[in-house]
């Protein structure tokens, strides 16, 4: 990760309200309420959270499409409320919902976007790259998700943008068009753009994130490489799970220990989970030697993104019910 440039995009206290919403009798919401996140070139930057948790309005009053309420920005050294065409024209911007004027035809588009542009990729280029001449001659409106999805990603780009902002880059993609859009999304990083992007799922930011944000109800709960979270995550070191093959009828008795448990969950096969430690697995060598046990098969299962997110999501609302706060 490129730390030797001054950061890319910077945000510190991050606070959005809107309203006021006739459904709280007028007042406003708080759906953003304290947001951090730095954001390197040469690096990939996800915000990871639940539908609904603030991840959208994040990254767009970081572009400046909508006004914060408080808290400070900085994109490319400057705020974006205020931004001139020459700051715009290094920022590219996939939005969720496409914002692609329906009765489009997607090549027609792409070149109307490029002559925006004083020096603007090559659009052919970025056609056949996305495939999406196979759909050129239908209109935004008819294209699944996935076209859409690769139409706006290819309007992001025209400008050859410093920073890359992707809201849910591979909502909608087939099998074939995600591993597409990874590979280019880590070619983009490789070239020294700044990318960050949003996701609900937890494999994208696993594949593809030099540094995750775990947003949840508006706020940044944790952050980190994905090793570092895994690694210092509670929740990560408290369960894991080391299945093994082996004869069926073992007596298991001395793997268990308090917090460890040990059972035969079909005829030959085991299952030892909980707060499994190193010294655990070196009992359970001995174990085998002891018992002339020769495992056929010993898988111990590493803990996920999708464990830390869940334990840290978890964790929030319990505080929030502890506070009293719903």
């Amino acid at each position: 990760m490129t730390k030797t440039l001054a950061p890319a995009l910077e945000i510190t206290g991050l606070i959005k309200d809107v309203g006021p919403l006739p459904a709280l009798d007028g007042r406003m919401k708080r759906v953003v309420s304290n947001i951090n996140l730095t954001a390197h070139f040469g690096a990939v930057t996800a915000l990871l959270g639940a539908n609904g948790a603030g991840k959208t309005t994040t990254i767009e009053c970081a572009q400046g499409l909508q006004d914060r309420t408080g808290g400070t920005v900085s994109l490319l050294g400057q705020d974006p409320r205020n931004a001139g065409a020459e700051l715009r024209a290094r920022v590219g911007v996939m939005l969720q919902d496409g914002g692609l004027p329906p009765s489009a035809r997607p090549v027609a588009l792409l070149r109307h976007v490029a002559g925006l542009y004083e020096n603007p990729l090559s659009v052919d280029a970025l056609v056949d790259r996305l495939g999406i001449a196979e759909f050129s001659d239908t209109t935004i409106r008819r294209l699944s998700g996935g076209q859409k999805q690769r139409v706006a990603l290819a309007a992001s780009l025209l400008g050859n943008p410093d920073v890359l902002f992707l809201d849910e880059p591979s909502a909608g993609l087939d099998p074939q068009s995600r591993i597409m859009v990874f590979e280019l999304i880590r070619e983009l990083r490789d070239a020294g753009k700044a990318i960050i992007l949003t996701t609900h799922l937890l494999d994208d930011a696993q594949r593809l994130a030099d540094y995750v944000y775990i947003v949840d109800k508006g706020e940044s709960v944790a952050e980190g490489t994905v090793q570092e979270l895994l690694e210092t995550s509670t929740a990560a070191m408290a369960h894991r799970t080391m299945t093994f093959q082996a004869t069926a009828g073992l007596d298991v008795t001395e793997l268990r220990r308090p917090g460890l448990e040990c059972t035969e969950t079909r005829p030959g096969s085991y299952s030892l989970a909980g707060s499994l430690e190193p010294a655990d697995l070196a009992r359970f060598g001995a174990w085998c030697e002891a018992n002339a046990a020769m495992p056929t098969s010993v898988h111990l299962a590493s803990q996920s993104l999708e464990d830390v997110f869940l334990a840290i999501a978890a964790g929030s609302a319990n505080e929030q019910e502890a506070l009293g706060i719903s």
